[in-house]
């Protein structure tokens, strides 16, 4: 655990790793709290009867079990399991039980398609699969394409079905599981990256991945656990933003969770599930925090108690970060990373103060630095690729059956992100869009993060979102996607004034030569924009 520190430098000469030769997520995060105290683990609140609250003794108890049921169906060390769930307790029980085991969690999105879904669980060679019975709709449409998958739990079925979770679990009272002994480097989990561009790839991560995350989660949230009493976040356990940033590690420090799900995120019902539980800390994607914003006089929803607000997936930029401090009473901490090696830069404000526009510095643990096409590290203030050296403890195994993936993801010791930014003087890293986002235009190359920071705090904007769209004269120009807030109409004379507006506070050949105005922008359940999407807009039909 990171210790408390006023210095950056010295929090960062301070700290090494700790990493055991042998190490499970499932006992660490769950067994060693269940003491017999009954110390509170989880709160699950669906939204209509009172919130349900479990203990961490549950928890061991049941996923103990859930982990002998499992193997009673075959389910051995290394063997993938599908978890297609949402917030739930089922969920967690699932996660601990498939660890304890030593097989590999395959967590699943609940909105993915039978496409989605059937490349997922055929590319991991999934055995069995926990889910509930809408999950087991979609499913059924595709089991003839999954021969390797097996055995199938539903949360939802009846204590006389066969497939019932629940009964699978009574099934195995009164039995004690010895967990697998698993190394540190066994594999655990495969996270597969959104698919935004090209088809998805399984991140395999081992064991110590949530060690990894360990330190990024701490100095986000200015050292957690300090004075922290209740754990949320909007963002799907699913991915790795819940699951790695939120789930795992808060329990990891013994602190409880609250699970809530949001069928669609709708920022007063966010309110009012904070301020109603008390929320100290969350994790909130930048398009949660832009809903949040826009909400009118957002106090007649209840009062909030945060002592810690991080968000990651874009940068905030100054205005998001001052109503933050004027509205949630919180500096919202920044941090950076990708489904591969999550948590590698933050901003820490008992560290020092937030630079806006940027990701933040190197998390104490993680050499990230900017290196150009063939691995040497560029000077500062020149832009390069995002790089993380290897070892890292948050970094991934490899890409699931996958091996050129892999190899292309390297240059030389490390890591390429796939986005690009750039490092000032005080060691500060600036995200200046991934390869396939930087727009270039006349010339210049432009990344789209600064223009949308300008057009989110003109008065009439809620979301944009910037693009580049071919152009014959300068090979691309910027188009921006907006949506308005619900007072605004739209109209030529509004598109001349957000055009001014971006030309004289961010450059002159940055302005959206382009504007559309939409009802909805496309993205990513952790809130990114799919700029791809967009674009594909733009594209001739057939290429």
């Amino acid at each position: 655990m990171l210790q408390a520190r006023d210095d950056y430098a010295q929090t960062r000469q301070d700290f090494s790793w700790s990493i055991p030769a042998h190490y499970n997520i499932g006992t660490d995060v769950c067994d060693r709290w269940a003491d017999g105290s009954g110390r509170l683990a989880l709160i699950v609140d669906r939204g209509e009867a009172p919130p349900d609250h479990y203990s961490f003794d549950q928890l061991k108890r049941w996923s103990d079990e859930l982990a002998l049921a499992l193997r009673a169906r075959g389910v051995g060390p290394g063997d993938r399991v599908g978890i297609l769930l949402p917030q739930a307790l089922e969920t967690a029980l699932s996660h601990l039980a498939v660890y304890k085991l030593g097989a590999i969690a395959v967590p699943l999105f609940t909105l993915f398609g039978t496409e989605a879904l059937q490349f997922r669980l055929s590319n991991s060679g999934t055995r069995a699969l926990i889910t509930h019975t809408e999950g087991l709709g979609k499913i059924s449409s595709i089991r003839d394409m999954l021969p390797e998958l097996g055995s199938i739990l539903n949360i939802d079925a009846g204590p006389q079905d066969e497939d019932s979770f629940w009964r699978a679990i009574e099934s195995q009272q009164g039995k004690t599981l010895t967990p697998h002994d698993t190394l540190a480097d066994d594999p655990a989990v495969i996270i597969y990256t959104s698919g935004t561009t090209g088809k998805p790839k399984g991140a395999l991560h081992a064991h110590r991945v949530l060690l990894g995350h360990l330190p990024g989660v701490e100095i986000s949230h200015n050292f957690f656990p300090n004075q922290a009493r209740l754990m949320w976040t909007p963002a799907d356990w699913a991915w790795i933003g819940g699951l790695m940033d939120v789930l795992m590690p808060t329990w990891h420090h013994g602190v409880a969770v609250l699970a809530h799900r949001f069928g669609k995120f709708d920022a007063e019902k966010a309110w009012r599930l904070m301020a109603k539980h008390q929320v100290s800390h969350t994790f909130l994607p930048p398009t949660a925090i832009k809903m949040l914003r826009a909400l009118e006089r957002p106090e007649q929803y209840g009062t909030l108690h945060l002592v810690s607000v991080a968000s990651g997936g874009e940068t905030l930029g100054a205005q998001l970060i001052d109503w933050g401090r004027r509205t949630l009473g919180v500096t919202i901490n920044e941090f950076y990373g990708q489904t591969e090696c999550n948590m590698i830069v933050s901003s820490c404000s008992a560290l020092f103060e937030p630079r806006a526009g940027a990701m933040g510095r190197p998390v104490p643990g993680h050499d990230v630095q900017i290196i150009d096409d063939h691995g040497q590290i560029v000077p500062d203030g020149t832009e390069g690729h995002i790089a993380v050296r290897r070892p890292d403890p948050v970094m991934f195994l490899q890409y699931w059956a996958n091996q050129r993936a892999t190899a292309d993801a390297f240059i030389g010791d490390f890591l390429v992100t796939g986005d690009r930014g750039m490092r000032d003087a005080d060691g500060f890293l600036w995200f200046k869009g991934r390869g396939d986002d930087v727009i270039t235009s006349a010339g210049y190359r432009i990344g789209p993060g600064p223009i949308e920071d300008c057009l989110i705090s003109h008065p009439a904007v809620r979301l944009a979102a910037v693009i580049g769209v071919p152009d014959p004269e300068r090979t691309e120009i910027v188009k921006a996607c907006i949506v308005l807030k619900e007072d605004y109409l739209p109209s030529d004379a509004l598109i001349a004034e957000i055009q001014d507006y971006v030309r004289q506070r961010v450059a002159a050949h940055e302005y959206p030569r382009l504007i559309e105005f939409m009802d909805t922008l496309p993205m990513t359940t952790t809130g990114k924009v799919i700029r791809k999407a967009l674009r594909d807009l733009h594209q001739p039909s057939g290429s």
